[in-house]
């Protein structure tokens, strides 16, 4: 099979640019497979291939493209799975990995962090290990310049609230400090996002022609003066036309 690398227990099927697991790599590797990287792929499937619970859970949050991972199942036994660089968002589903306790989702399309770590609360309840660096809802600078070290400090308080039995998050170990205030201030540390009505997005999408020039200015190739009204009335004060000069200051 092209594009596939097994060493023991690991299997490796990375940049084949697959839009869902094909079915012969679970029926193959699914058995014996420890850990399984998925990075550099186009893991999508159609609406109508997930489970009705699925579907229901999904619409409350969502109104894209649904995106699954299905074909997890086969792989009962995984411990490890690498999901790098594939185009994974907010509907990500997984399947019951009960043994599962590294996962890492660097650089996909996750904007709902809370959706995210719920769900991963029930499918891997021995995670220890999560990474979800290069995602808009991982708030650091290789997302936005505009986020700070006291944003991404108030996230991984969040995550750890949500998963307490989590080692290592993203490129750093949890220490107990972090731990005593995810258990502290955790529920509070949840980011909300501002609803923007219709109204305002219409408004904002409309473009706006504002110049701080005069409405009687010619273009930026025309040199011509403009002619305006000036409000401004000279009553002469602090003039030198309005001091006494004697004879001796001549």
């Amino acid at each position: 099979m092209a594009g596939l690398v097994v060493c023991g227990t690991q299997v490796s099927y990375i940049g084949q640019d697959c839009r869902e697991i094909p079915e012969h790599l679970g029926r193959d590797c699914g058995h014996f497979a420890k850990r399984l990287d998925l990075s550099f792929n186009l893991l999508r499937v159609a609406l109508n291939s997930l489970p009705i619970c699925c579907l229901i859970s999904l619409t409350c949050f969502t109104s894209s493209k649904v995106w699954s991972l299905e074909g997890l199942s086969a792989f009962g036994s995984l411990e490890e799975l690498i999901l790098d660089n594939n185009l994974l968002g907010d509907d990500l589903v997984l399947p019951g990995l009960p043994q599962l306790h590294t996962l890492t989702l660097n650089k996909n399309q996750i904007t709902d962090l809370e959706c995210l770590l719920d769900h991963l609360a029930k499918a891997t309840p021995a995670l220890e290990y999560l990474s979800l660096l290069g995602n808009v809802a991982c708030p650091n600078e290789l997302v936005s310049l505009e986020k700070d070290e006291d944003d991404y400090k108030r996230y991984r308080c969040f995550v750890l609230y949500k998963l307490p039995n989590l080692k290592f998050l993203d490129a750093q170990k949890v220490t107990r400090q972090e731990r005593e205030e995810a258990l502290l201030r955790g529920a509070f540390m949840k980011v909300v996002k501002p609803k923007v009505s219709s109204a305002d997005a219409a408004a904002s999408s409309e473009p706006r022609h504002y110049t701080p020039l005069p409405s009687a200015s010619r273009e930026l190739t025309s040199h011509r003066g403009v002619l305006g009204k000036c409000h401004y009335v000279y009553y002469g004060k602090n003039s030198e036309g309005n001091r006494f000069i004697r004879d001796d200051q001549l």
